[in-house]
């Protein structure tokens, strides 16, 4: 689906550069000519994201610019200004405003190309990252999963998901659980960055599901790793208590009480060295399937798989 720009500016030769230089990149684009006609305009059509000038009739860059970002359906919307060349203080008004960049005028079409694709490029990627995490979220490890099978090189796929996390969720309370998942990311980010290399991929699926992508001769350092940074994090989310007995009570699906020993990390490793892999849902399918097997040895531990098909 083709990327819709709204341009807001009242000189049309201004209009009419912008518009051929981002028709020729494939972008889509929406013209107005001043403030109030820009804001009903992305009202009506919800562009990806918007250029104004900051000086336009009727409502001004920085003004509608802080109209974007102070609505709730509009905010994650990106705003560039365009500035005079030696309108400092506007560039910091509207950057207080919270604009997103700031072009001036007169622009280079390459410069205003390769900072609308950067702009792009950062809102898919907050858009797909996890509230919680900030990691990438499922598009960017569809996308890269892709890639990687694409390439034909050699890859391990590491899904990590945490055993025991819901009975915690439901003794402790959300708000402890949502630490666990801040701390389960930092634990696996220090772990690739200790064991892993520059080209590895870190995502999370959501929930207590994450996903490392690495290369065959990587994989079991990495998961020894994060299993031994996980182990020891895993007690200090319990109070003392909990942590001498080495369990909780929760209750199992028909209400009885039960003795939930503390958490731990299951780790399936999907691999193309044994088996050919042709596409997505096939890593997702032996990934579950791997995790499954994991999860049954009853403490951290990680499977890989080895078999050819």
């Amino acid at each position: 689906m083709s990327i819709r720009i709204l341009i807001a500016d009242d000189e049309p030769d201004i209009r009419d550069i912008i518009k051929i230089v981002l028709t020729k990149e494939g972008y889509q684009v929406i013209e107005t000519c001043d403030g109030e006609e820009a804001l009903r305009e992305i009202q009506k059509q919800n562009p990806d994201m918007v250029i104004l000038d900051y000086s336009m009739p009727k409502m001004n860059g920085k003004d509608l610019c802080q109209v974007i970002k102070k609505d709730l359906l509009m905010q994650h919307m990106p705003v560039v200004l365009l500035t005079g060349k030696s309108d400092i203080d506007d560039k910091v008004r509207g950057l207080e405003a919270g604009a997103d960049d700031y072009i001036t005028k007169p622009f280079v079409p390459k410069e205003l190309i390769a900072r609308i694709k950067m702009i792009i490029s950062r809102m898919q990627r907050d858009l797909d990252a996890n509230p919680l995490s900030r990691l990438p979220g499922n598009i960017s490890i569809m996308s890269e999963l892709q890639n990687r099978i694409t390439s034909e090189k050699p890859f391990a796929v590491c899904y990590i998901d945490l055993d025991k996390f819901k009975s915690y969720n439901d003794k402790y309370g959300f708000e402890h659980g949502d630490d666990v998942i801040k701390e389960t990311a930092r634990v696996i980010i220090s772990s690739v960055s200790q064991t892993g290399a520059q080209d590895d991929f870190i995502g999370h699926i959501g929930g207590d599901d994450f996903v490392v992508i690495t290369t065959p001769e990587r994989m079991d350092n990495l998961c020894t790793e994060i299993i031994k940074e996980f182990d020891g994090t895993a007690p200090k989310f319990y109070n003392q208590e909990d942590r001498c007995k080495g369990f909780i009570v929760s209750k199992d699906r028909q209400g009885n009480p039960q003795e939930v020993p503390l958490m731990s990390v299951s780790i399936g490793v999907v691999t193309n060295e044994s088996r050919k892999i042709t596409h997505v849902a096939q890593v997702g399918e032996i990934g579950a399937e791997l995790k499954s097997a994991a999860k049954k040895i009853g403490k951290s531990n990680y499977v890989v798989d080895k078999r050819a098909k």
